[in-house]
């Protein structure tokens, strides 16, 4: 008894598919290459240009810490940081006193966005110019 068929499914894949793929990205790398403008103006400074040695300080801040409590500097303690209720008067007594309307902001990692978004409606109720303080 022959049992074998003769229709015989075939393996190997087509070629023609794959030349039109490389055929199309081909056009498309050349159209992309033709449109990208390598003429952007950059305002570089010169070289003999003498950059300022160093930034002015924004002295009134406020700590964030892990747990969402609050330091305020100059003259708050960071092993005794307090509730935002508490620093209210302090922030705006340090920051009437200092030179500029501004206040920077930095906290821990784990701190909530809660915790730094108060601060943030407090400067922009009092007019305040926060200054967000990161680390890359």
């Amino acid at each position: 008894m022959g049992l074998s068929t003769k229709n015989k499914i075939k393996i190997e894949g087509g070629m023609s598919s794959m030349t039109d793929l490389v055929f199309l990205l081909l056009i498309f790398f050349i159209i992309m290459s033709i449109m990208s403008n390598d003429t952007t103006p950059l305002a570089l400074p010169n070289p003999d240009t003498e950059l300022p040695k160093m930034q002015t300080k924004v002295d009134p801040s406020v700590i964030i810490t892990e747990d969402n409590r609050y330091v305020v500097m100059p003259g708050g303690d960071i092993n005794a940081p307090m509730e935002f209720d508490e620093i209210k008067e302090l922030v705006a007594g340090v920051v009437q006193n200092s030179e500029k309307l501004s206040l920077k902001i930095a906290g821990h990692k784990n701190a909530d966005y809660e915790a730094v978004f108060q601060v943030l409606a407090l400067c922009q109720a009092n007019e305040w110019d926060p200054v967000l303080a990161y680390d890359k």
